[in-house]
């Protein structure tokens, strides 16, 4: 399998002015990519998750999850801004350039709460994007990823996990 370019030229930073939790993952999968939106493979357990802790049906198309995310104040974006990769494996990430937190977070001055989903993605934050988070004032929440090859999770104890970017 040949490396390819990711850009989020593709798919763009879902969010509002409204928006109080940020979700970042590492980068849209190839699935994702192909409907041009967040989560999009059939087994991504993301908006199962989101929707358990809410007690609402899992919303299933992408105008669904778009009305879900806006009325829950949450956004989406990924750590990873773009990078070569091959397929969707975050293990063949090369050439990473990570996102600007700085600027996303002067647009969505609500912004209260950032989860950082999955270890490829915790490990990026961590070391190019923590440094300009005001951790006083917005709190930051490791996640485990909702990947459907992430089976150490069952989807009750990623919702007990998710809970608490959801609990003031």
């Amino acid at each position: 399998m040949e490396y390819r370019h990711v850009s989020h030229k593709s798919i763009k930073m879902y969010a509002n002015e409204d928006s109080e939790v940020l979700m970042l993952g590492s980068l849209p999968s190839v699935k994702s990519l192909e409907y041009g939106f967040y989560y999009s493979h059939p087994k991504n357990r993301f908006f199962p998750v989101l929707a358990a802790i809410f007690t609402e049906p899992t919303p299933l198309t992408i105008e669904e999850r778009k009305d879900f995310l806006k009325h829950h104040q949450i956004a989406l974006y990924d750590v990873i801004e773009e990078c070569e990769i091959k397929g969707s494996s975050d293990a063949s990430i090369r050439k990473a350039e990570t996102i600007k937190i700085n600027t996303i977070l002067a647009k969505y001055q609500n912004i209260k709460c950032i989860t950082v989903n999955g270890g490829t993605a915790i490990k990026l934050f961590k070391k190019h994007v923590l440094k300009d988070v005001d951790v006083d004032k917005i709190k930051v929440i490791y996640l485990p990823s909702t990947s459907p090859l992430n089976w150490r999770y069952t989807l009750d104890m990623l919702v007990n996990r998710y809970k608490e970017a959801f609990n003031d």
